[in-house]
């Protein structure tokens, strides 16, 4: 709580470097901990979400409650069907490997965006608080972060694709897994599912045993054509709501920091995710290549030889709102977790410059 208090009590300033602000002088340790951190909280918040995100983008068939059905048919629908068939801990599957992402993501995604935006303005005459340098800056910071974190987020949605009913356990070692009927087209199948993955060590070792290294990079290349323009839009939207809402306020403004930074964020990952959905599900389409056997459950499953064979199968397959599935609940989440990370961000940035400051009055006491 007292840590909380320190961070409230100094002015809110947006990301990135600020030659006006003494908090540029944070050290590299305490960005990257306080991206570490802000990323932490926000995946605890959003992992539901995110679940049903990746099923909806990875189901063949359409959303519609009307004609041929997928095993999905909308936000509320699947997250019943979910809770029914595997129970809460459903909803944080993979949670392990994403927190690992999530944790590792931040740290180098705010360390690469506070290192560029310094970078700059000490070798060029660019403001570095204009948007377009805000664009630019977190582009390249998501790509670096992202070729950081690319293996833990394949092993994030294979986790969040594999479903299997609740188990009924004897004992401690063994479980027996209900046996579910499902139907694909017009023959009806009988399904003993298992886990594909029982741990994060046996997905690993699975993984590279039976299709090599560059499995936990599958889907990269449509992951860094997305996250360029989509974390660039986060963090000049983000920029660009702020100025607005600095424009818009009464002179005090700034004792309601922390709730411009959480709906400055929010709107700014709802616009971004927007602009980049249709990338983020060939990633996700792609990542669960070679991992039909857990997918065969919920519907009909494909394999796709390239990126270019899946636009082009989605796009005869399923028509063009099929780069949209799964966008609600997407928008959702973006708006959640931008929010939370940018207001996470700012928080426990001014919490380490409050210490600082602190410990540097009581120096000077003494």
């Amino acid at each position: 709580a007292v840590y909380f208090l320190l961070a409230l009590r100094f002015p809110w300033r947006m990301v990135g470097y600020d030659p006006d602000s003494k908090r540029h002088l944070l050290s590299t340790t305490e960005v990257a901990t306080a991206g570490s951190l802000s990323g932490l909280v926000t995946r605890a918040f959003i992992s539901p979400l995110d679940v049903i995100k990746i099923r909806f983008q990875l189901q063949i068939e359409g959303l519609s409650r009307q004609g041929a059905h997928g095993k999905y048919s909308g936000i509320v629908q699947a997250f019943r069907l979910i809770l029914k068939e595997e129970g809460l801990p459903g909803f944080w599957k993979g949670h392990v490997p994403a927190q690992l992402l999530s944790v590792a993501y931040g740290a180098v995604q705010f360390v690469s965006f506070e290192a560029l935006t310094e970078g700059i303005h000490t070798s060029t005459s660019l403001d570095t608080r204009a948007p377009a340098v805000h664009f630019m800056c977190g582009g390249l910071a998501a790509c670096s972060a992202t070729l950081t974190v690319q293996p833990l987020d394949t092993l994030r949605t294979r986790f969040a694709a594999q479903g299997e009913p609740k188990s009924i356990c004897f004992g401690k070692n063994s479980s027996v897994y209900i046996m579910i009927f499902y139907k694909m087209r017009s023959t009806s199948n009988l399904l003993f599912l298992s886990k594909v993955y029982r741990t994060l060590r046996h997905a690993i070792v699975t993984m590279f045993k039976t299709e090599g290294f560059l499995t936990f990079y599958r889907g990269l290349s449509p992951t860094l054509l997305a996250v360029f323009p989509y974390a660039g839009l986060q963090f000049s939207f983000y920029n660009l709501l702020q100025r607005v809402w600095n424009a818009a306020s009464p002179p005090d403004h700034d004792k309601r920091g922390n709730l411009k930074n959480l709906l400055c964020g929010s709107g700014a990952g709802v616009i971004s995710k927007t602009a980049t959905y249709p990338l983020d599900l060939l990633k996700k389409r792609l990542q669960v290549g070679g991992f039909e056997q857990a997918r065969a459950a919920f519907g009909e499953v494909r394999t796709y030889r390239s990126l270019g064979d899946c636009v082009y199968r989605i796009y005869m397959e399923e028509g063009f709102r099929g780069f949209f599935k799964g966008l609600s609940p997407s928008l959702l989440k973006a708006a959640v977790s931008t929010g939370l990370t940018f207001f996470c961000y700012e928080m426990f940035c001014n919490m380490f410059w409050g210490l600082k400051e602190t410990r540097e009055s009581q120096k000077v006491d003494k």
